[in-house]
């Protein structure tokens, strides 16, 4: 531990901003001067561009092409630049570029509700993993929003390790979740576009908070110009702290629900091994969504009496467990004999 404490301290202090460091750091972060539309052009391009790659990605359930989209996205620019704002002391700087967040994020989700809207009816909620992975977020992906803002920052600070960056912008994807947002309204999804706009905002106060955190860490606040009243510049790190904790309510809530689920599918699992132990009948899928079990087997013939099972996983798992039970017939193949010359 002592070891690691040190290695901390010297990367921080190693790392530390100067005042010369500034005006590279300001050029990468915030759109101003005489690069001011040209930068805004490029990031409107390719926001725009990575939106229909993700939502495309998505609807074809595509790891890769989703990946791709995550790495060309610039949405983390302006929501690490109103971090920066804040540490730096400079509200006005801070209001900007979360006006800048605040139209791209309108932009992502309007882009793939229309292209929703196009291709209506073509995915399944369930069984779409790029879906199905993003509108149930839990304490876990606040945790790595959390580990990946602290190194997005670390990453930007200095220009020598920015090749980090694509790797800390597949970590904390922003762009794909807001797809799935738009994607879930074109469908009225509404508690799926709930749950994948919660992720986004856990990705969005983490970067706030954990980037803002090493920024200040690493010397920002005392190497810029402008200086902020350190009450005021709290206040502005505790509301966002106030923002992450409330979206950890639903995020626990949700994490405790997956373990209840993956605790009642375990022990359906076991009893219904034991339930079919003396039959040829195999078990295909089981799937726990509150009081409400499904059991999927494969055999032919009828399986045991499902009272059975049932009183079985009522008292282990509670009284008001219902239990739903489909068999799928064995597949025979049969091939015709072939005359041999």
């Amino acid at each position: 531990m002592g070891f690691c404490s040190r290695l901390v301290k010297s990367a921080f202090h190693d790392n530390k901003f100067i005042p010369e460091d500034l005006p590279k750091f300001e050029a990468k972060l915030f759109f101003e001067g005489p690069q001011r539309r040209a930068n805004l052009e490029r990031f409107t391009v390719l926001l725009g561009l990575s939106t229909i790659i993700a939502t495309y990605g998505v609807l074809s359930a595509s790891v890769a092409t989703v990946i791709g989209a995550m790495i060309i996205a610039p949405l983390m620019t302006p929501i690490m630049a109103t971090a920066a704002g804040l540490v730096m002391g400079n509200m006005e700087r801070a209001a900007r570029s979360m006006v800048l967040v605040a139209a791209g994020v309108s932009g992502v989700v309007g882009i793939a509700w229309l292209i929703g809207t196009i291709h209506p009816g073509i995915i399944s909620f369930d069984t779409n993993s790029q879906i199905a992975g993003r509108i149930s977020p839990s304490l876990a992906d606040l945790s790595v929003a959390l580990a990946s803002g602290a190194a997005g920052a670390f990453a930007m600070s200095r220009d020598d390790i920015a090749d980090s960056l694509p790797g800390v912008a597949i970590s904390i994807a922003l762009v794909p979740p807001l797809s799935v947002v738009g994607i879930a309204l074109s469908e009225g999804a509404w508690l799926s576009a709930w749950g994948a706009m919660l992720l986004f905002m856990t990705n969005f106060l983490s970067i706030l908070l954990a980037g803002g955190g090493i920024l200040t860490l690493l010397g920002l606040g005392l190497a810029a110009t402008q200086e902020l009243h350190t009450g005021a510049r709290r206040q502005a790190f505790v509301y966002i702290a106030i923002g992450i904790l409330l979206v950890a309510i639903p995020l626990g809530l949700t994490s405790i629900t997956v373990a209840k689920e993956s605790f009642a599918e375990y022990k359906t699992r076991h009893l219904t091994q034991e339930w079919l132990s003396r039959t040829d009948f195999d078990i295909v899928d089981i799937e726990a969504d509150g009081d409400q079990i499904k059991v999927i087997i494969n055999g032919d013939g009828e399986p045991p009496p499902l009272r059975q099972l049932g009183t079985d996983l009522r008292s282990t798992l509670n009284p008001r467990v219902k239990v739903r039970l489909r068999v799928v017939p064995s597949q025979k193949l049969f091939f015709p004999e072939t005359p041999v010359d």
